[in-house]
């Protein structure tokens, strides 16, 4: 027997029997290289590298460790691990490491086993995987069709290694999740990660679940020109500030107490006051850069307690709209200045920010941001985001930042 050994321990007694094993390795000099356990559906299922300085004490410990794993209905294995396997798993530790989140209603095994399949032709090991999402209550509507409590799954895998070709394998993951109804998440794990500072959304159809132009036209009685130029714009078929201009034009007349009427009935986007909370209790700066009207920007601001506000300022004369726009229009382009000025102004760097919007127009913040979410977007907008949410609501981005239901309740209490 070698004086580096592998135990794997399975059984019923939770803290318990870690307690009992740890109790007898203490008696046995031994020191701890690696340890990790899980509790899954009350079966325990602990692993512990240990070092054993005086071998000739082995059989001893190992009798009263299979006593311990006996008297808890569980197995037990020591397997011997050789000096050079060692050093080997030590070195891999200066590997790359990357975070695979997937997400959905209800994660499948299918859904996994294609993901788990994907990282290993690319040459990438899994060494820990996490369930991030509460336990599932069998007695709810799980195909998330109906309810205010709409189901949500998260599953975290942690990898490491050197990947054939990161491009490809983020592809890859892309066709896989529009295939199997999942997202997949796919970045890298360093210091960024876990110390993200400002989340910066886009309002219409990420923020809000409406296009508020597209609500005001209506009410013009020119809701379908209008619409129609609006999915083009966010398509990125058209120009979005040539669009700007056409579609306000048609709300010239507009009388201004409607832009009242039209705020109070706009509907959140699923879990965006839960993920607000969130963020704000974890320290974040938030902010709305919308290509949409201040004017519903500051009442979700008030509403939602968002720090900051940046959208077009809808010009009004004599309490009603005139067709034009005071100031400059906030496209793309200034998108991305906003959230440079921003950033700059709470002293953070880019990478440090998260940015979410769902049209061609959010593509330049998207891609200056650390994190770049393409929420419910178009396929453009997907295709070239390092992140997709399509299948959550708007806290489904707390599950890429690694944060869990468990710690959500203790935000709340």
């Amino acid at each position: 027997m070698n004086n580096i050994v592998l135990i794997q321990i399975t059984g019923r007694g939770g803290e318990g029997l870690t307690e009992a094993v740890l109790g007898v390795l203490a008696g046995f000099n031994t020191f701890i290289l690696d340890i990790g356990q899980s509790l899954i559906h009350e079966t325990l299922n602990l692993g512990l590298l240990i070092e054993l300085k005086d071998q000739s004490h082995f059989d001893v410990m190992k009798t009263a460790l299979e006593e311990i794993s006996s008297k808890n209905g569980g197995d037990i294995s020591f397997s011997d691990v050789t000096t050079q396997n060692y050093q080997h798993w030590v070195s891999a530790h200066s590997r790359e490491r990357y975070i695979v989140t997937l997400l959905s209603r209800r994660i499948t095994a299918e859904q996994l086993a294609k993901v788990v399949s994907l990282i290993n032709e690319e040459g990438l090991e899994i060494f820990n995987i996490n369930r991030l999402s509460g336990r599932v209550d069998l007695s709810q509507d799980n195909n998330g069709d109906s309810g205010d409590h709409k189901p949500k799954a998260s599953v975290e895998l942690l990898v490491r290694g050197t990947a054939k070709n990161i491009g490809r394998l983020r592809e890859r993951f892309l066709t896989a999740a529009n295939e199997l109804a999942i997202d997949i998440g796919f970045q890298k794990d360093n210091a960024y990660r876990r110390n993200r500072r400002l989340v910066v959304f886009d309002m219409d159809s990420t923020l809000i679940e409406a296009e508020v132009i597209d609500e005001l036209a209506k009410r013009a009685g020119v809701g379908k020109e209008v619409s129609k130029i609006t999915e083009s714009a966010m398509a990125g078929e058209i120009d979005f500030k040539q669009s700007f201009k056409q579609r306000i034009v048609y709300l010239k007349g507009l009388e201004e107490s409607v832009l009242a009427e039209v705020a109070e009935t706009l509907p959140l986007t699923e879990g965006a006051e839960q993920l607000i909370v969130a963020l704000k209790a974890l320290g974040y700066k938030t902010a709305i850069i919308s290509g949409g009207f201040s004017y519903f920007g500051r009442y979700l601001q008030k509403k939602l307690g968002i720090d900051y506000i940046y959208a077009n300022e809808l010009e009004i004369v004599n309490g009603k709209v005139t067709g034009e726009v005071a100031g400059t229009i906030v496209d793309g382009k200034r998108k991305a200045e906003l959230l440079i000025e921003i950033a700059k102004k709470e002293n953070i760097s880019l990478e440090q920010v998260i940015a979410v919007g769902d049209g061609a127009n959010d593509l330049d913040m998207l891609a200056l941001s650390g994190l770049g979410i393409a929420f419910r977007a178009k396929p453009l907008v997907k295709e070239n985001a390092k992140q997709a949410i399509s299948t959550l609501g708007l806290d489904g981005i707390l599950y890429l930042l690694g944060v869990t239901d468990w710690d959500l309740i203790g935000l709340n209490q």
